[in-house]
């Protein structure tokens, strides 16, 4: 059984943000008729253009559309995942909607469930971090796909740590290693946002703090 989900009230429209690398991916949608999505390479160009980008995307919609925000809050590069979040935040304050923050190795997990749904419930979820280290974290998706869950969550290794946790985890589970092209989850970002607000959670824009793992700052 997959979850359905139900569209926003007519007119609304929801945005996903994902910056933790040097791709920008934005989506907006309604869940109902109308999704569009883009993935730019922006590199270092990314803070110069990411607004240029947005209101580029949400047309015809306008910011007072939007019902709510998601983005990915790491982990990831520390410069991009603060502009992702700083930059979320900064639209709710100011249109004062709720934003929620998702983790980048959980819409790794949910993408990869949703273009294979033979895929293992439980899935670990690997990403390469600074000083030879890794972000490792497991995540279990709801038999009907109406959620996920953190079974470990996000946390920095040494790469001989990860490996025997994996290597003592105790049910099956399938191990997916994030390597390159993750903001096309952004998607994903969006629709374990909306699964959220499905649950009449509304997280103020205060809340979404990025994780940096190795760069604990706060904004």
């Amino acid at each position: 059984m997959t979850t359905k989900l139900k569209p926003l009230l007519p007119t609304k429209y929801a945005l996903g943000l994902h910056t933790t690398t040097p791709e920008l991916g934005l989506v907006i949608s309604n869940f109902a008729d109308d999704t569009r999505s883009h993935v730019w390479n922006l590199g270092r160009d990314l803070s110069s253009h990411i607004h240029q980008y947005l209101m580029d995307l949400i047309k015809p919609q306008t910011w007072t559309d939007l019902a709510f925000i998601a983005v990915a809050k790491g982990p990831g590069g520390f410069t991009g995942t603060r502009i992702g979040v700083v930059t979320a935040r900064t639209l709710g304050q100011q249109l004062e909607i709720p934003i929620f923050a998702i983790s980048t190795l959980a819409a790794v997990a949910w993408h990869e469930k949703s273009k294979n749904p033979k895929t293992q419930p439980i899935i670990a979820v690997e990403m390469q971090a600074q000083r030879g280290q890794v972000f490792g974290a497991i995540y279990q998706i709801a038999a009907d796909n109406s959620g996920i869950t953190a079974l470990l969550p996000d946390t920095v290794f040494t790469p001989e740590k990860w490996q025997e946790t994996l290597a003592n985890w105790q049910t099956e589970y399938q191990l997916i290693k994030a390597t390159s092209g993750l903001a096309a989850t952004v998607s994903s970002i969006l629709e374990l946002a909306y699964l959220d607000w499905q649950q009449n959670k509304r997280p103020h824009w205060s809340e979404a703090i990025p994780y940096y793992g190795q760069h604990p700052v706060d904004i």
